[in-house]
């Protein structure tokens, strides 16, 4: 079993930036990052694979949004410029703990998630 545990969200300007952080207990193959803002679906953002460091970005956040993983301490980024206030959702961290990663952002193919941490962009 893996625990994720988010951090480094909060309140920001829109054209500000945060990094959230990840820390994984356990092994993964590919982690990721969603968002859900009130009303809302919950969103793929970005996601990384553990061994190759391959990543994948939606549009929306292409150019303002970078996810990376440092190995050694088990923990996941997510370095976020530019915000605006269409980012305010709460972000989670997902993770999957066998192999078969696809290319793209599969809410489905995440077996663990975090507990969510806020961030909030004001105009």
């Amino acid at each position: 079993q893996v625990q994720l545990v988010e951090s480094g969200g909060d309140s920001v300007q829109a054209g500000g930036s945060l990094t959230l952080s990840c820390a994984a207990s356990g092994y993964t193959y590919c982690m990721a990052w969603f968002r859900q803002a009130p009303g809302k679906e919950r969103e793929g953002v970005a996601r990384i694979f553990t061994g190759s460091g391959h990543t994948y970005y939606v549009d929306f956040v292409k150019g303002r949004f970078t996810i990376s993983r440092d190995n050694a301490r088990n923990t996941l980024y997510l370095q976020m410029n530019s915000l605006k206030p269409e980012d305010t959702a709460m972000y989670y961290c997902a993770a999957r703990t066998s192999s078969g990663c696809t290319p793209g952002l599969d809410i489905t193919m995440y077996n663990y998630w975090g507990q969510g941490t806020q961030v909030t962009v004001s105009s």
